[in-house]
């Protein structure tokens, strides 16, 4: 289940992976054809440094054989930390993988959004030993949408643009297009869309504006999305549990035989929320000499 707007920002390229394309073209950015989109994973963790994610990581094999990396970062502020994270990411990935890596950044707000297209450079400075140029979405340049057979043409950017332009004053034109746009959708489809609307706009007036045109024109599938929130969410609940479960008998297991636990394993251990790999790590607890040897394969 989607559950927030920083998740749906960066989710929908997941689940619409076509929609970067759309959102290039909105830059006026040539982008070789692309044959096909690969999931990647978004862990870019060295052995022994802090744990690193990228928000959402997609391969594109271009037409002609080649292939580049897509990294999407949802930003819903400005934060000084996040320059350097964005170098270290587009520098390990091009050592990971050796394929060409772009960093798209989404922003709701145009200060945000304005922050995050300066360009990073790191070195002297008239000759900078590394630069980033991030692409950046965000209020000022994502259409607007609010013609409703725009809107049908290409729903992931019609939702994405109502995620982007939350904050808008044409909101409600936008939200009114692609409520008509989805009244058109296959139900099913409709409903993924719908609760990717909803989560994307927030805490924000524009939800309640989309809450009621869900409750009125779109009720037809509106039983779809309440239902999958609530078997999602009480799936959600019961893993988070488990999750919080784990962690606390890895470190208590630590700390009954009298493993020293330094701060940065801790910090590792309490921010996994995979439960296989707690699962290992609690094995590997058992018996570790150290703290770090929990991390260890055998």
């Amino acid at each position: 289940m989607v559950s927030s707007p920083h998740e749906a920002h960066h989710r929908i390229f997941q689940e619409n992976p076509g929609l970067f394309a759309s959102a290039f073209r909105a830059l006026g950015i040539p982008f070789p054809e692309p044959v096909a989109v690969s999931l990647m994973d978004t862990d870019l963790t060295e052995i022994r440094p802090l744990e690193r994610h990228v928000d959402t990581l997609l391969r594109i094999d271009l037409a002609g054989g080649d292939c580049l990396l897509l990294a999407i970062e949802a930003q819903g502020r400005k934060d000084p930390d996040k320059r350097s994270s964005w170098a270290y990411y587009l520098a390990h990935l091009y050592a990971k993988f050796r394929y060409p890596p772009v960093l798209l950044v989404v922003c709701r707000d145009k200060g945000t959004a304005e922050w995050a297209a300066e360009p990073i450079r790191i070195g002297l400075e008239k000759h900078p030993s590394l630069s980033v140029f991030p692409l950046v979405l965000g209020p000022h340049n994502v259409p607007v949408v609010t013609d409703a057979v725009r809107a049908a043409e290409d729903l992931p950017m019609a939702v994405f643009s109502a995620i982007t332009h939350s904050n808008d004053h044409d909101i409600a034109a936008i939200l009114d297009a692609l409520a008509e746009a989805l009244r058109a959708t296959d139900a099913d489809a409709a409903a993924v869309f719908a609760e990717f609307t909803e989560a994307g706009l927030g805490a924000t007036p524009a939800r309640e504006i989309w809450r009621n045109l869900m409750g009125t024109g779109l009720s037809h599938f509106r039983g779809i999305v309440a239902e999958t929130f609530r078997d999602e969410g009480r799936d959600e609940g019961r893993v988070e549990g488990r999750v919080e479960s784990r962690v606390e008998d890895i470190l208590r297991i630590l700390e009954v035989r009298g493993v020293a636990v330094p701060e940065e394993v801790r910090q590792r251990i309490t921010a996994c929320a995979d439960l296989p790999v707690l699962d290992v790590w609690f094995e590997r607890a058992v018996t570790a000499p150290t703290a770090d040897a929990v991390f260890e394969e055998s």
